[in-house]
């Protein structure tokens, strides 16, 4: 009875914890699974191993994959940011016609289904002659990834005082020493915020990447092409594993660094920025 009062009179908590149980619970099988000396992927658990993890050092094949998936997730975090800087600047600073839905269609990207925008890319690039490689992978990560850049930098920009740019082009500055000076390192945090969660995003993309590849597979391209071995689907567990904790940190990362970025300017750390307004 009391369990049933309690439940009753906080069901907002109770929906909560089991919403994130419910959300979390097929995570925390990988490392159950991962550090399992069966190769039978099944409860209960035979035994303690890492052997699993060792069996990922000795395939060449997963280090090729895991160097394209590195080199695609750098370019990406560099490209989106590069873009995101400046489409977040110019939303943030300047008026201009049809700002709301330029800004709109920018951000489009994060409404429109993933296998949707595969297919179309995959289509264009197939009718324009373009083969497929690591390259194309790279134009359709940056698609995906330039909104989250510009959600991110918006933020950082909009507490920026324009008497500092003001004061700066005053005293002889030119508009590049400005930028360089005195706006890039206040807004040093957000940048890298961007760069570490684009980075997180590319590196954990599956469909683009399924659509766009070549010969060169990316490690999430890599891992679903495993599944259909029963024998590896321990060290592919092991694999999300490390995956898994490699992208929680980075994302916690980026967070620390957005919260930093928003905080130095006066936000809401807790706010996701004003890209819209």
């Amino acid at each position: 009875m009391r369990l049933t009062r309690f439940l009753s009179k906080n069901w907002l908590l109770t929906y909560a914890a089991l919403y994130v149980a419910f959300l979390y619970a097929p995570v925390i099988l990988l490392p159950l699974f991962a550090f399992n000396e069966s190769t039978i992927i099944a409860f209960p658990l035979t035994g303690f191993t890492t052997k699993w993890f060792t069996v990922l050092f000795e395939s060449t094949a997963l280090h090729q994959a895991v160097k394209n998936s590195l080199i695609i997730g750098v370019v990406t975090a560099v490209l989106s940011t590069i873009l995101g800087t400046c489409a977040a600047r110019a939303m943030v600073r300047f008026g201009f016609p049809f700002k709301r839905g330029i800004v709109s269609f920018i951000m489009l990207p994060l409404v429109l289904p993933e296998i949707i925008v595969a297919v179309a890319l995959l289509v264009l690039l197939m009718q324009l002659g373009f083969p497929l490689s690591i390259w194309t992978v790279i134009g359709g990560h940056v698609l995906i990834c330039v909104p989250f850049s510009v959600a991110i930098l918006s933020s950082a920009f909009q507490g920026l005082d324009k008497n500092l740019e003001e004061a700066s082009l005053d005293l002889g500055e030119t508009g590049w020493g400005t930028f360089r000076r005195v706006i890039f390192p206040l807004i040093l945090p957000g940048v890298i915020s961007s760069l570490l969660i684009t980075f997180t995003i590319s590196l954990d993309e599956f469909i683009i990447a399924f659509f766009l590849t070549g010969t060169d597979v990316t490690l999430p391209v890599y891992i679903w092409s495993q599944l259909r071995f029963p024998a590896k689907l321990p060290s592919v567990m092991a694999l999300g594993t490390i995956l898994l904790v490699l992208s929680v940190l980075l994302l916690v990362l980026g967070e620390w660094f957005r919260r930093r970025s928003a905080k130095q300017q006066g936000l809401d750390p807790a706010s996701g920025g004003g890209f819209m307004q």
